[in-house]
């Protein structure tokens, strides 16, 4: 009696270990299929060509959404082609919520977060906010059968999805939030001008014209477009007075709308040179050799290094040409081609030799 139990607790305990081998393997495949997922949909993780196929796949769906959503609105093309537009919003929801889904589950990939929080933090940023919205009011009208047509509108916020794959454009938002404080006292200057210039019409011309300058809210109006330069025909001063008046708000005008655009362009210079920093110094600290240096002596070295970004393909150094400079590969690789071998750099290495080294 005991010999067959001996045997089936063996065969329990056999099946037992296959079973935990195989939810072993098969966790282990999942994470690595997430992580592969992961790479492809966020950009700038992944840099082989699958990565580059779907960003170009999104980007050309994304344009393709757009000249949709316009060209709904010519009646003869919405009279003719309606079904054709209803069937491409459809296939087009359907691929951005696949989207929107990979990228909440992928979002456990992020480091030094448990997964629920990831995930919440990744919904939570603006970009997955706008993929939200971008998809809500198909879903709204569609199942709910509720008439939102106003909403609709809500689809030309699958534009901004083009801004993730737009290196210009988070430098220009990251601009934006550093230079905040900065660009609100521009605003304030611009509200003080308006109301003064406003105040100031009102006084001269509120009683030769009470049509267009009869009250404060009124003449703001005419000190908007007058500050602004642009200046419409409709509500214009007719006393000498007025007409002084009207070229001091101009050159005020002038004046305060050339401090935001020198608040942003002087922030996207420090910017760039911010990220040019970053980019080379935290190459080049991966060498023993620069990263024991403390800051004075990384104020001495900064100044030596510069940044190239070169398109594939293209020749570094002439083969025979002495090399004068220490070159550090930033990212991708470059590929030394020589009379006797060839050698390949990768991300992180660095090239000093007078061969012809092809990015």
């Amino acid at each position: 009696m005991a010999q067959p139990a001996d045997g089936k607790s063996v065969a329990n305990g056999t099946a037992y270990r296959a079973l935990v081998r195989m939810a072993a393997r098969f966790a282990a495949r999942r994470r690595f299929l997430r992580r592969q997922i992961y790479e492809i949909v966020e950009i700038g993780r992944g840099d082989d060509r699958a990565s580059r196929l779907f960003d170009a796949f999104i980007i050309a769906l994304i344009a393709l959404n757009i000249a949709a959503f316009m060209a709904e609105t010519v009646p003869e093309l919405s009279a003719a082609y309606g079904p054709w537009f209803r069937a491409f919003e459809a296939f087009s929801v359907a691929i951005f919520t696949i989207e929107y889904g990979l990228r909440i589950w992928t979002a456990v990939e992020m480091p030094f977060l448990s997964p629920w929080r990831a995930r919440l933090h990744l919904a939570t940023r603006g970009y997955l906010i706008i993929d939200l919205l971008a998809i809500l009011p198909f879903y709204l009208g569609g199942l709910l059968g509720l008439d939102l047509r106003v909403l609709r509108v809500l689809r030309l916020l699958r534009f901004f999805k083009l801004s993730r794959y737009s290196p210009a454009m988070h430098t220009l938002l990251r601009v934006l939030r550093n230079e905040q404080r900065s660009l609100m006292g521009a605003g304030l200057l611009l509200v003080a001008a308006l109301l003064l210039s406003a105040t100031g019409m009102y006084y001269i011309e509120g009683s030769t014209q009470p049509d267009n300058f009869g009250s404060v809210p009124m003449s703001a109006y005419w000190a908007m477009t007058t500050l602004t330069t642009v200046g419409y025909d409709d509500a214009t001063p007719v006393t000498a007075l007025g007409k002084l008046w009207s070229m001091v708000t101009m050159l005020c005008g002038l004046c305060v709308l050339a401090l935001p655009v020198a608040i942003i362009s002087s922030g996207f210079a420090q910017e760039v040179g911010r990220r040019d920093f970053v980019v080379t110094w935290s190459l080049m600290s991966r060498i023993p050799l620069l990263a024991e240096l403390d800051a004075r002596q990384v104020a001495k070295v900064m100044p030596l290094l510069h940044a190239h970004n070169l398109p594939p393909n293209v020749e570094v150094i002439a083969e025979g040409e002495p090399c004068k400079a220490m070159y550090f590969v930033a990212a991708g690789q470059v590929r030394l081609r020589g009379a006797e071998h060839d050698h390949t750099y990768m991300t992180g290495a660095l090239f000093r030799r007078g061969q012809a080294p092809r990015r």
